[in-house]
């Protein structure tokens, strides 16, 4: 798992989702749960319990009729 260093010395993993136009978003691990934010967003679309939740709010997030986003850790 991929997994990215804060300033308090704690790792998290982080995931880039990619559609059929490149990167449409991102997923971040952290203490409060999993964060969702839009490629191009200036903040975070929600922070979600679960990996699979927060997949599916990112995805509910995209153009209606979107097909499912390719997840790749980084």
């Amino acid at each position: 798992m991929s997994e990215q260093t804060t300033e308090h010395g704690t790792r998290h993993a982080v995931w880039v989702a990619y559609g059929s136009g490149g990167v449409v978003g991102s997923i971040r691990e952290d203490e409060s749960g999993w964060t969702v934010t839009m490629a191009g967003a200036d903040q975070a679309a929600g922070t979600y319990p679960s990996m699979e939740v927060a997949k599916a709010a990112l995805h509910s997030a995209m153009t209606p009729g979107s097909d499912w986003p390719r997840f790749e850790q980084h």
